[in-house]
């Protein structure tokens, strides 16, 4: 790698001196002494086994193998700052596949509705989206960003929170009608659950009580799944009662198609959040998504859609 950087310093170093007529006025542009640029130069002559240049006290030209050099050189060169000039273009703007994972409750509740303006208004990002529960490794699974929903476990990533959601109990009506409204956290014992399971089955459903205590209720569930849209639609066709980010069912409640219940026991909000690797050399494709992400949301909190 050393031999690397002496060939392409050298070749810089000769490209600056033909360029700007002479030693002297080579090391100003380059920063070095011209005793330095003379050294180096003898260096790189020495290296390639051809005299460059013929030198005077006055002038400088080039050789016959100099010209040559330079040449090659001086393409070489242009070459380069036209691919750092392409690539810094490249870098100002979204460009390229964006890789995202999200919870199934966030793409049906959110991103669903909100990707089209994102396309269309960043036509050169390409999505692939990985919509599941799966505790999805950035590094090795390659993901640019990921959406999570509640707490975090302590990470090297960067962690923006979106927006907070509250996690609500819920039923259909019919089925609120045929089996009663519990009034208390205990009283789910007596009802039909749909329990979701993405991240392990639970033993019990925890609720905040009185005085900073905390009900455990021990549950049987009717079904397990680990997945929040079967859950949903299994508590939307009066199957039981279910838990839910509001995120997920705010829809069906302001239609009325679910009931939200034990409200006074609900529990505080939880976060969304999106998660990076790092702030430094962000791609702008990342950054697009994280900001648009933080604009919808800041709407989304407003508004509720």
């Amino acid at each position: 790698m050393d031999k690397d950087k002496d060939l392409f310093d050298g070749m810089y170093l000769f490209y600056a001196v033909v360029e700007q007529q002479g030693l002297s006025a080579a090391a100003r542009v380059l920063g070095h002494t011209p005793s330095h640029v003379s050294k180096e130069l003898a260096r790189l002559e020495t290296r390639l086994g051809a005299r460059l240049l013929n030198r005077t006290t006055r002038k400088i030209s080039l050789t016959e193998p100099g010209q040559t050099y330079f040449e090659n050189a001086r393409r070489i060169i242009e070459e380069t700052r036209s691919i750092e000039g392409r690539l810094h273009a490249i870098g100002d703007r979204p460009y390229g596949e964006l890789r995202m994972s999200v919870p199934v409750v966030f793409a049906h509740g959110c991103l669903n509705h909100w990707l089209p303006e994102f396309l269309e208004r960043y036509p050169d990002v390409t999505l692939n989206i990985d919509v599941s529960e799966r505790r999805a490794d950035m590094i090795a699974d390659g993901i640019d960003l990921l959406v999570r929903i509640g707490a975090l476990r302590p990470s090297d990533f960067i962690t923006r929170e979106l927006f907070k959601t509250e996690r609500l109990t819920v039923a259909a009506p019919s089925y609120l009608e045929r089996k009663g409204l519990p009034t208390h956290p205990s009283d789910l014992t007596n009802h039909d659950l749909i329990d979701f399971t993405a991240h392990g089955a639970s033993k019990s459903w925890t609720y905040p009580g009185q005085n900073s205590e905390t009900i455990n209720v021990p549950i049987a569930p009717k079904v397990r799944c680990n997945d929040a849209q079967t859950e949903k639609a299994l508590a939307l066709g009066g199957l039981g009662i279910t838990r839910l980010p509001e995120l997920a069912c705010q829809r069906e409640i302001s239609r009325g198609f679910l009931v939200p219940i034990l409200e006074e026991y609900s529990s505080p909000p939880a976060g969304v959040n999106v998660i990076y690797a790092s702030r430094s050399n962000l791609p702008a494709k990342t950054r697009a998504m994280i900001d648009f992400l933080a604009e919808k949301s800041g709407k989304y909190s407003r508004d509720g859609a």
